[in-house]
């Protein structure tokens, strides 16, 4: 085995969930995705599909009118977006594996934006790349991006910055202008961007229908690769679907990489992401507003606990907060599953940068479940 995949550290969130395997007491919080299922009609078209016995093979990039489908969704929310630009995956983390692979080798060097979800700055790690970490820092209430310290690390050396936002964990979103000065500068440098967008609907600022994108001010030709997933904003996360949108004139190299790694993504779940897509005016903006009414319930709930820091996520689906006095993460969320019965991710599994922070995933069809898991965690820190 290599070295690079003996030393990959385990998911200390799994860690976590482990330790309440066989317990239907424990209010769990602790992976990133909603308790509600997916829509019926994504459902329905999923099984019309395989009634009609498409267990078949697709064309590496994915079904042309899926791809359309999603061009056409990403055009209305950012600008023209070319079909020829799509790549269906199987997964937003296939997708962020095959950015990586399409652009990095052994001894490259990756940008990343930290906290971030931990397989993110492992993918590049795997290809012998070297992973330079730029931390968020709380500032005022709001977790916040030091650009100047951000772009003096991206040089001419950098072939990739990795950045995610809406950021889980944290839920910071970049500003317009920090996109512009970003890309500018990697125009400059000739790096490439990898942009991680798959929260980019769970928006709660203002009445936009979307956090800002890079694509909302890119060219077709600029170096950037955006990621997407059908799991968040549809409520998919375990149909395993995905999209990029890349540059123009790269469909043949990524639709190389498709086949050497799931050859396409199956048929039927395909079919369930055009329904999704057919419905996201109606759902979506339902979905948004059920998630944010949850995450303010959550939010002031834990500002009210005494010794608790927490920012309001202007993105995502978690609240990241600290304890007064609980420094090790993941010590903390054991004990809060062993002892308390609820679930949370340590911070330090999204990094150095996480460690004594925790998160809370606040997507959760019946709020009262986060009144519960409140009045848990004021039972830990009253100890």
């Amino acid at each position: 085995m290599r070295d690079a995949i003996q030393t990959l550290p385990a998911s200390k969130i799994r860690e976590v969930a482990n330790a309440g395997l066989g317990r239907d007491d424990v209010l769990a919080f602790w992976f990133g995705e909603s308790d509600e299922v997916t829509p019926e009609p994504v459902r329905l078209a999923a099984a019309r599909s395989l009634e009609a016995g498409e267990t078949f093979y697709s064309h590496n990039l994915g079904l042309p009118e899926l791809r359309a489908a999603i061009a056409a969704y990403a055009s209305a929310l950012h600008g023209p977006v070319d079909a020829g630009r799509i790549a269906v995956t199987s997964s937003g983390v296939n997708a962020l594996m095959l950015a990586m692979q399409l652009l990095v080798g052994a001894g490259d060097e990756v940008v990343a934006v930290v906290p971030v979800w931990p397989n993110l700055t492992a993918q590049p790690a795997i290809l012998g790349a070297t992973v330079t970490r730029v931390p968020l820092r709380p500032q005022g209430g709001r977790w916040a991006l030091d650009l100047d310290e951000l772009l003096s690390r991206v040089t001419e050396r950098s072939r990739v910055l990795l950045v995610n936002a809406p950021n889980n964990p944290t839920g910071w979103t970049l500003t317009r202008a920090e996109q512009q000065a970003i890309l500018a500068h990697c125009r400059k440098t000739g790096t490439w961007i990898v942009a991680d967008e798959v929260y980019e609907r769970l928006y709660f600022e203002g009445d936009a229908k979307a956090a800002p994108s890079f694509l909302d001010i890119a060219g077709p030709d600029d170096r950037l690769v955006v990621v997407h997933s059908f799991s968040k904003s549809f409520l998919m996360t375990g149909w395993r679907l995905g999209w990029l949108v890349l540059p123009a004139g790269h469909h043949d190299g990524i639709g190389k990489l498709l086949e050497f790694n799931s050859s396409c993504a199956p048929v039927f779940v395909q079919r369930g992401g055009l329904a999704a897509l057919a419905i996201a005016d109606d759902f979506v903006p339902g979905l948004v507003a059920r998630l944010g009414a949850c995450r303010d319930r959550l939010v002031t709930g834990l500002q009210a606990l005494p010794g608790v820091t927490v920012a309001t996520p202007p993105g995502g689906m978690y609240a990241f907060f600290r304890v007064e006095g609980r420094d090790d993460s993941l010590a903390f969320a054991k004990e809060l599953v062993r002892e308390h019965g609820l679930g949370l991710a340590p911070g330090a599994a999204f990094g150095s940068e996480g460690e004594g922070w925790l998160r809370w995933c606040f997507a959760s069809r019946d709020p009262a479940r986060l009144d519960a898991g409140l009045q848990r965690l004021a039972a830990a820190i009253r100890l």
